[in-house]
C-alpha cells in the first residue's frame, strides 16, 4: 500500500512539473473545440485549461451585449490574474484567439513561457492600420455576399454596424470543417454561437513591458478558408514568431490533425523549455 501511494505521488509530482497548457478559442466557438487535444495531452501528464470567453461556450451571456474587446477577453486575463507569481502556462490561441493572446502577452508577459498562435490573428497591437485589417480579418468573398455567408446581429439596431456573426450553417463545413470529420463538423454546427464581431474588430493593444520577451510560435495552416495562407505569411513577416510550424489541415486541426497538432505543440513546449 505504501509502494502504490509512493508511485501516485511520483506520478503527480511528474505532471506538475509538465507544462501547463491555456487553450483559447477562436469566435463562435468554445473550450468545447479542444476536446480532442485535452484528452490526448492529459493522457500524458500536461495540465490543461481550456477557456471559455464572454458570450462563448457555456458563458451564456448575450454575444450582442459584448461591445469591448476588455470584457470578451476578460475571463482569459481573469484567469491569468489568479495565477501565483512564479507560475508560467503555455497559450495557445486559435483564430480570432490570437488576439487574446496578445493582449495577455502584453499584460502578463512574466506569466507566459509560451505563446503558439494556431491559424490565428497575430497582430502586434491589434487592428490600427488598413494592412492589420487585410491580414487579421478572413475574406470570405470567394463563397458569397457578406449576408450570403454570415447570419449578422444588430443589438444596437439595425441603423448601426453589426455585434455578431456567425457563418451559415449551411456553408461551415465548406468553409471551416472541408478536411475534418463529418461528426465534428456536426457536433460544431450545434454548439457554435454566434461570435461579438464589434468587440474583436475594435481590439487595439498597448505594448506592455517585456511583452516582447515572450517566445511565440505561429502554426500556418496549408489548407485554410478562414485565415488564408497568404494572410498568415504576411502575418509572420511583419511581426515575425521565434518559429513557425506548418499542418496540412484546414482551420480546425483540432479536428482535422488533432495528432499532428499535438505532437507540434509538444515540440513547441519541449524547445520552449516548458517540459
Amino acid at each position: 500500500m505504501g509502494e502504490e501511494f509512493a508511485g501516485e505521488v511520483v506520478m503527480e509530482e511528474k505532471r506538475l512539473n509538465k507544462a501547463h497548457f491555456v487553450l483559447v478559442h477562436g469566435i463562435g466557438g468554445g473550450g468545447w473545440c479542444w476536446y480532442k487535444i485535452r484528452c490526448l495531452m492529459e493522457n500524458s501528464g500536461y495540465r490543461v485549461t481550456c477557456i471559455d470567453l464572454k458570450a462563448a461556450g457555456v458563458d451564456q451571456t448575450d454575444p450582442n451585449t459584448i461591445l469591448s474587446f476588455e470584457e470578451y477577453n476578460k475571463p482569459l486575463i481573469d484567469f491569468l490574474s489568479s495565477l501565483d507569481d512564479n507560475e508560467k502556462v503555455m497559450l495557445v490561441g486559435h483564430s480570432a484567439g490570437g488576439l487574446s493572446l496578445t493582449d495577455a502577452i502584453h499584460k502578463f508577459a512574466k506569466k507566459i513561457s509560451l505563446a503558439v498562435f494556431l491559424a490565428a490573428t497575430m497582430l502586434k497591437i491589434g487592428f490600427v492600420t488598413d494592412q492589420d485589417i487585410k491580414d487579421g480579418v478572413p475574406d470570405l468573398s470567394d463563397f458569397g455576399e457578406i449576408n450570403d455567408v454570415y447570419n449578422l446581429g444588430f443589438g444596437l439596431g439595425q441603423d448601426h454596424p453589426p455585434t455578431t456573426l456567425i457563418i451559415k450553417k449551411e456553408l461551415q463545413r465548406k468553409i471551416i470543417y472541408q478536411l475534418s470529420p463529418r461528426e465534428d463538423s456536426t457536433l460544431a454546427e450545434m454548439l457554435l454561437r454566434a461570435g461579438p464581431i464589434q468587440a474583436l474588430t475594435c481590439a487595439q493593444f498597448t505594448e506592455g513591458e517585456n511583452s516582447e520577451q515572450v517566445p511565440r510560435i505561429y502554426i500556418k495552416t496549408t489548407h485554410d478558408h478562414v485565415v488564408k495562407p497568404e494572410q498568415q505569411d504576411s502575418m509572420i513577416k511583419r511581426w515575425p514568431p521565434s518559429d513557425v510550424y506548418v499542418l496540412e489541415s484546414d482551420h480546425s486541426p483540432f479536428f482535422s490533425a488533432p495528432f499532428s497538432l499535438f505532437g507540434l505543440l509538444v515540440k513547441a513546449s519541449i524547445s520552449a523549455g516548458c517540459d
